[in-house]
């Protein structure tokens, strides 16, 4: 059979087209005559990266990028027309290459959109995409790297990679900056345009990578010391990757590569977070995962303590202080954790070059000053002393150090003016000498340095120990959420050993906004409490000592001590607290629903409580009591058990709260007498009010306070009801004798409540607050009866029926029933 010429050339041509697409879908080149439309990719050779058009999240602009080809989800490296997107797609869109030898991406009316803008003349120019991720304009028959007529990896976006050079060049000729290669985040997870973030390395002749949020230095590395970047003791140990870091009179670089060439890695600048970020790719979780971030702590914020002034991370949070021989410019701020102003000299007599007064003091373990002033020598025949003489004759110097740490050290760097962005790096960092009144810190002789020891966390030394005893003695301003143990009375004749986690006062000053009203939860006996939100974004509730407050040191001292022995769900968590001067603070656990008062006593908040939920919270108050008195290694009597001090959780779970005057009985042990009564008008069982026994019972009676406010919504405090002078416990007895006990029930829960449930609960509520203890269930019986349906006891008229009801023949003296609900710490019989 002949085939006709015609249909053979028209198969000949769609084969050639077909072989044509095939290969231009697979390949890592393109040629002068071969472009990229949109809709296809370039591959590199190993299959790692992809090249082409791509559009980020909901984002309809087209970008030419490069990503990894196999990783989900895409993960772009590289973006090529990040501040000009082509704003829809079109089979038109190509990336090409011009006769000039530029390779050009064309939008849909034929514009350009990005173009490599080379000025070298070449013929024969092909763009490869190749293994490492960099695409590279080359002539085709030249595969030399330095003949690169053009290459992206000298203009990355948000993303170094392996091998990338993160530094500039210049033209030594002309003595101009040709070449400055730098990182700038992107705007959003969708919107690859230029952001204002950015991070590369200062055009200077001591070279830093700095980081700059907009026009403001946002955070800086240190220069290179000959073993790492002074600021970054992170790279003393890198087991995973090694660096480059080239210095000379034509260009400034560092690189990083894995020691293992099959593991994938990236840094990206993330402006979001404002953060530096490298990721390695774990292949059997298919996931990146984090392996480091920078800046990484509080003290690496630029210039965070201000002039003269270093940083210290204590525990998760920063402190300030100033160097030795210098003291805060403003004292009162300072206190306040405003450390911007930083330090001034302390002496007033100190004058440059004068014997006995001008030196310099030696500190250890530091991030050297900001190099903007500086003046340096790298010349290893320049030794420290010398370095010393040159800063002493030049009365603007302020500090001097060597310019290359390794063996010895070598070279000099000399600081002018005042000294910033100090911090302490414990087992990293370098020596430096600040210029000071020597006679400040007991020198022998005017230009002698003499070494001063530097708090380093973890370094075992004599200042250290010191410092420790001085804590252990006054508990004064230690650093935050560190533990220490130290003995603590907890009665007359007990004392033991506890671990208490104490805060600084600076850093609770600053959680809290200085203590500014605005964060104010609420007011008790002990003072005023405050949200607060931690450095690491915790949220927390700091309880302040008033100064006029009745309680003191004691009920502090018992809540901490209680508190760091008793663990339970329905307890609150004491996360530590702070002794700071006349400051007393207790911090806790953050309660999002405040306490179960602000709920039950609100008619408006009071309808969010339904039927369940105030079960759960009689039912959660039962099990935290019972812990109390039964299941915990300590005997505990609350003493102050009522609504305010019931917190709640998220999910409005109940949880004790002030163990203030909480008291500690023996295993065999269950009451005490105390000539000092303690607690809360409405809550306070009658012996412990006449007589100040206090009992398990007497906690008893307050739990029955609470389960009839639970219940009907109202609080016990001398309030009239039905038109007569009963309080609740007298209004829920008077319904109880009626039968007409639903009229008790809160009316905000109309008939959604179990009625069952309900009267049980009434029930166990007047158990609960019968006159005499021993007519009282233990919370061992209240927990079963409020979880079964066993048959109950029938109580007995309660006394302290009405607001002022004399219990002179019970008693043998007159008490009168007060309306005040402010915990009381001593309470005289009328």
């Amino acid at each position: 059979m002949t085939i006709p010429l015609p249909f053979m050339l028209v198969m000949i041509i769609a084969n050639l087209l077909f072989l044509s697409s095939k290969i231009s879908s697979e390949t890592n080149t393109i040629s002068q005559l071969q472009p990229l439309p949109d809709g296809t990719t370039l591959v590199s050779e190993d299959g790692t990266f992809e090249l082409g058009l791509f559009s980020p999240g909901s984002s309809t602009n087209r970008y030419l990028g490069i990503w990894f080809k196999t990783i989900k989800p895409k993960t772009v490296v590289w973006v090529a027309n990040r501040d000009n997107p082509i704003n829809n797609t079109n089979s038109t869109t190509k990336l090409t290459i011009t006769k000039e030898g530029n390779l050009v991406l064309l939008n849909q009316n034929n514009n350009i959109s990005w173009s490599t803008n080379t000025t070298t003349k070449a013929t024969n120019v092909v763009a490869q995409l190749l293994d490492t991720g960099n695409l590279v304009l080359r002539d085709e028959e030249d595969n030399n790297p330095p003949k690169f007529l053009w290459q992206s990896f000298d203009h990355p976006s948000d993303t170094l990679l392996p091998g990338m050079k993160l530094g500039w060049e210049k033209v030594t000729t002309k003595g101009s900056l040709n070449l400055n290669r730098y990182l700038t985040a992107w705007n959003n997870w969708e919107d690859p345009s230029s952001g204002h973030f950015t991070y590369g390395f200062s055009r200077s002749t001591i070279p830093e990578k700095q980081m700059w949020n907009g026009s403001s230095l946002f955070f800086r590395n240190g220069p290179w010391n000959g073993i790492r970047f002074s600021g970054t003791p992170s790279l003393k140990h890198r087991p995973l990757f090694g660096l480059t870091f080239v210095y000379n009179a034509d260009e400034c670089y560092f690189q990083f590569y894995p020691k293992n060439s099959s593991l994938i890695s990236r840094i990206v600048l993330n402006q979001t977070d404002y953060a530096l970020r490298r990721f390695v790719w774990v292949e059997e979780s298919q996931k990146w995962k984090l392996y480091m971030t920078v800046p990484g702590e509080y003290c690496d914020e630029y210039n965070h303590c201000g002039s003269f002034g270093y940083c210290a991370m204590l525990g998760k949070f920063p402190s300030c202080k100033c160097l030795l021989g210098f003291e805060p410019k403003s004292p009162q701020n300072w206190v306040a954790s405003n450390w911007s102003q930083g330090c001034v000299l302390s002496s007033k007599r100190w004058r440059c070059r004068e014997k006995d007064k001008d030196g310099f003091a030696l500190f250890s373990n530091m991030k050297v000053p900001d190099t903007n002033t500086s003046w340096i020598s790298r010349y290893s025949n320049m030794t420290l002393e010398k370095c010393k003489e040159k800063c002493w004759e030049n009365c603007s110097c302020t500090a001097y150090g060597s310019s290359d740490i390794t063996g010895k050290g070598s070279g000099c760097i000399l600081w002018f003016g005042d000294l910033l962005d100090l911090r302490l790096l414990p087992n990293a960092g370098q020596d430096i000498y600040v210029r000071v009144d020597i006679s400040q810190i007991g020198a022998k002789g005017g230009s002698t340095s003499r070494k001063v020891l530097v708090v380093v966390t973890g370094i075992v030394s004599s200042i250290i120990a010191i410092l420790v005893i001085f804590v252990l003695v006054y508990c004064n301003k230690f650093r935050s959420k560190d533990v220490m143990k130290t003995k603590v009375k907890i009665n007359d004749s007990n004392e033991e050993e506890l671990e208490l986690p104490l805060f600084d006062f600076d850093t609770i000053a600053f959680a809290t906004n200085d203590f500014s009203s605005d964060n104010k939860l609420g007011q008790g006996g002990f003072g005023p409490v405050y949200k607060g939100t931690l450095p690491d974004g915790q949220d927390i509730a700091v309880k302040r000592l008033s100064q006029t407050s009745t309680q003191g040191l004691t009920e502090f001292k018992n809540e901490v001590i209680f508190c760091s022995k008793l663990q339970h769900r329905n307890l609150v968590k004491v996360l530590g607290c702070c002794i700071n001067e006349q400051e007393k603070l207790l911090i806790y656990e953050y309660m999002p629903n405040k306490s179960l008062d602000f709920f039950l006593f609100d008619s408006s908040q009071s309808k969010l409580l339904d039927w369940s939920k105030r079960l759960n919270i009689i039912n959660g108050i039962a099990r935290g009591l019972l812990y109390l008195h039964q299941d915990s290694r300590l005997r505990i009597i609350h003493r102050d058990l009522k609504a305010s001090n019931i917190l709640l959780d998220n999910d409005m779970n109940p949880k004790i709260s002030d163990f203030g005057l909480a008291r500690m009985c023996r295993g065999d042990q269950n009451e005490g007498n105390t000539s000092r009564v303690v607690g809360t008008y409405g809550y306070m069982a009658p012996e412990y009010a006449i007589d100040g026994v206090f009992s398990i019972k007497s906690d008893v009676y307050s739990f029955g306070i609470l389960l009839l406010e639970a219940l009907s919504g109202k609080k016990n405090k001398g309030i009239s009801y039905s038109n007569s002078s009963y309080n609740l416990i007298g209004h829920a007895w008077r319904l109880w004798k009626e039968c007409t006990p639903k009229e008790f029930i809160d009316t905000c829960l109309g008939d959604s409540y179990v009625i069952s449930e309900a009267l049980r609960c009434i029930h166990i509520g007047l158990l609960c607050v019968q006159h005499l203890p021993d007519d009282r269930p233990n919370m061992t019986s209240v927990v079963v009866m409020l979880s079964s349906e066993s048959v109950l006891p029938q109580p007995k008229e309660p006394v302290f029926l009405t607001e002022k009801v004399s219990v002179e023949e019970h008693f043998g003296q007159k008490m009168y029933y007060s309306t005040n609900e402010v915990t009381i710490s001593k309470l005289e019989p009328r």
